[in-house]
């Protein structure tokens, strides 16, 4: 981009600051950064489920430096997340739990040690299965794991038409680009981590508590960070364990996870089990919304997927049920995935709609707009700005909707059965307080600084954007310091809430330095001028309004008659999702998401092996992924949303939105392919065969 021009800076379609950078191989990751006399960790896993770990050869061989485990292990301070108590005992909760650590001079030593490491164990029978009527299933702890209003049970027996249907959504993994990786190094009490996380601050404070440290002698970088999708949102096992080596060498130590470690080492997506009712009047009118779901949790530690949560603000219904079951499994914790909750939510609730859809004869697009809430459902506080059916008409639009015959399975290309699908997306908007710094030298070139984490989304990009724009300067003018702990405190990127929130304290404090600026008549004084905002009591004030971004997919499927391979040639979303700081960066999270949607309808699959305690599949080649074979083209955009009701900067959010409701698409355009409803996900050609 060469324009300088600060009114069209705001949604313009700028290049990545840093993407020469990347491109060139001088932006550092993690495990790049150098260190002198630098060792290598290698983690040694459990080979058992459930039991306890009796004895540990931790005789030193070769360029061995030590043999870490529980017998010999430094004491760490409590965090109240047990994953991070590493080898601080010898009980195992899970198969694939660390169960001591090799710290060797080179990192083909470390791994061939902790290969050969004999590890005795003592073990006791395992659960690894999630199934709808476990012996255990209880309800969290947790004052809004259930919201009942009205009597639901009652409003839908005696509905005209209705829906009773259960949907299940396997185990899913995170698997960013860069696997979860640290440097870390000591200099006496002061512990300086190089580490692949979604927010340092976190990092900072959960390894101080570990470590018995104050927060200002734990100094975390992560100036570029390979993707996360919430896996590295909080940290994880690696940074602990390399700073437990660190120090017991007295060297750095590096320590990078391979791809099967991360497969349960660093969380994943609970599988679901859904029952949906819906009851409604023969126009498809609502009366009553259930919405009831059985996730699995840890032994260890408990993480609940709260996937009902979506149906208590999509639509409306004057009864209206949602719960959250939980069973305790022997199984590796469960975490952060790409919108968690309203992800595998949708699929159940969107697909739901479908079958109501076929049931009263309606248009999908027409019954969601008939259901349209005029307030949030579940709390009555009015929405910030909704502009749901706005989108719905425009994907439509865009998608060719018009005309289209509802009877299934009757339109063919060939050997191909073709369909077409839709569904809708939401995420809510979450804003955390942050702090921003800017200054400006005698040469009018700025400086803003803030620790936020930009982890391939462009964050760093949109931040300087909208700087500029605050301080009604060129681009070129203005330097982005993000990714350290020494900068300005802010919170993680997760949970869509980057933009929203580092961005609105970087407007914050651009804005005050341009009146400085005024103030001083335009001329910079001697040692320039600074000024540092903070959005604590702001985000306080938004709490009247309920704020979520909207969206509306539409998808086209292709079904081979013999071998029941599916294809999807087009995609179309369009979003609701406030002012767009950078058109092409945004494109690239929504058309990501969207990809990302799909390969949890067709592909994406954890498979539990009951005997072996485990997913039996933990790499890239066994556990598939979508690649860009497998869609032709995906049209996204988005429509004008000016909301005041959001931050200085009426941004949304739209890292999650995007693969909110894209699985259920997918999964309704199978359907009106074939004229048989797919209601567990991945769809697998066998499914297809079969039906």
């Amino acid at each position: 981009m060469t324009t300088t021009a600060t009114g069209s800076l705001i949604g313009a379609s700028m290049s990545r600051v840093e993407g020469v950078d990347k491109v060139t191989g001088q932006a550092r990751y993690a495990y790049e950064y150098v260190a002198p006399g630098v060792c290598y960790a290698w983690p040694v896993q459990s080979v058992i489920a459930r039991g306890r770990v009796t004895s540990v050869d931790d005789g030193a061989c070769g360029d061995v430096l030590a043999v870490v485990w529980h017998a010999n292990a430094a004491r760490l301070g409590d965090t109240g997340d047990p994953t991070l108590s590493v080898l601080q005992d010898d009980r195992v909760s899970y198969r694939g739990q660390i169960v001591a650590l090799v710290v060797a001079e080179t990192l083909e030593g470390a791994r061939e040690a902790a290969g050969r490491l004999h590890v005795a164990y003592e073990a006791e029978a395992h659960d690894t299965v999630l199934t709808a009527d476990h012996a255990t299933l209880y309800k969290p702890d947790d004052d809004d794991a259930d919201a009942v209003v009205g009597d639901p049970d009652a409003a839908f027996a005696t509905s005209p038409v209705q829906v009773d249907a259960t949907y299940t959504t396997p185990a899913e993994h995170n698997n960013p680009m860069e696997p979860h990786a640290t440097l870390a190094q000591w200099d006496g009490d002061a512990l300086t981590l190089h580490d692949s996380n979604q927010g340092g601050q976190e990092v900072r404070q959960t390894l101080a508590k570990l470590f018995d440290l104050p927060q200002e002698q734990v100094h975390v970088v992560n100036s570029h960070v390979g993707g996360g999708f919430g896996s590295k949102g909080t940290p994880r096992p690696n940074v602990v364990l390399a700073a437990l080596a660190a120090r017991v060498v007295d060297r750095p130590v590096k320590l990078c996870l391979t791809r099967q470690q991360m497969f349960s080492m660093v969380g994943y997506r609970s599988p679901t089990i859904q029952r949906m009712r819906l009851g409604a009047d023969p126009d498809g009118r609502l009366r009553s919304i259930s919405h009831d779901v059985i996730v699995q949790t840890a032994a260890l530690n408990e993480f609940v997927e709260t996937a009902a949560d979506i149906s208590r603000v999509m639509y409306s219904a004057r009864d209206r049920r949602t719960s959250h079951r939980a069973v305790r499994l022997d199984v590796p914790v469960t975490s952060w995935m790409r919108a968690p909750g309203e992800c595998p939510g949708s699929f159940a609730l969107e697909s739901a709609l479908d079958e109501l859809a076929a049931a009263t004869s309606l248009d999908p697009v027409e019954l969601r707009i008939r259901n349209e809430p005029a307030a949030d459902p579940h709390t009555g506080r009015p929405f910030s700005s909704r502009h749901l059916v706005e989108c719905l008409r425009a994907g439509a639009e865009r998608f060719g909707w018009a005309g289209r015959d509802p009877r299934p399975g009757l339109r063919r290309q060939g050997r191909w059965l073709v369909g077409t699908g839709m569904a809708a997306s939401t995420y809510p908007v979450f804003v955390l307080p942050a702090t921003a710094r800017a200054a400006v030298d005698e040469q009018g070139m700025y400086t803003v600084s803030i620790n936020a984490t930009d982890i391939g989304t462009g964050a760093r990009t949109a931040l300087l954007q909208l700087a500029a724009a605050a301080l009604d300067v060129g681009p070129g003018q203005v330097t982005i310091l993000i990714g350290d702990t020494s900068l300005p405190k802010a919170w993680i990127a997760g949970g869509s809430t980057g933009t929203n929130s580092w961005g609105w304290a970087v407007t914050k404090a651009a804005r005050s330095l341009a009146a400085l600026v005024r103030d001083a008549g335009g001329e910079v004084p001697h040692g320039g001028l600074t000024a540092t905002e903070n959005t604590n009591d702001d985000v306080k004030a938004l709490e009247e309004y309920s704020r979520h971004a909207f969206g509306a997919q539409f998808v086209e499927a292709h079904v081979d008659v013999d071998s029941g391979e599916i294809r999807v040639p087009r995609m179309v979303g369009v979003f609701a999702a406030g002012h767009i700081v950078n058109a092409r960066t945004a494109r690239s999270q929504l058309v990501g998401a969207m990809t990302m949607g799909l390969s949890m309808a067709l592909h994406e699959e954890g498979v539990m092996d009951a005997a072996f305690g485990d997913y039996a599949n933990h790499d890239l080649a066994t556990y598939h992924i979508a690649s860009n074979a497998d869609i032709v083209d995906i049209d996204v955009s988005w429509i004008d949303e000016d909301d005041p009701h959001l931050n200085a900067n009426g941004t949304k959010g739209i890292g999650e939105l995007g693969i909110v409701g894209t699985a259920a698409a997918v999964a309704n355009a199978v359907h009106h392919a074939t004229g048989v409803r797919h209601r567990d996900l991945p769809i697998h050609l066998e499914d297809v065969l079969q039906a």
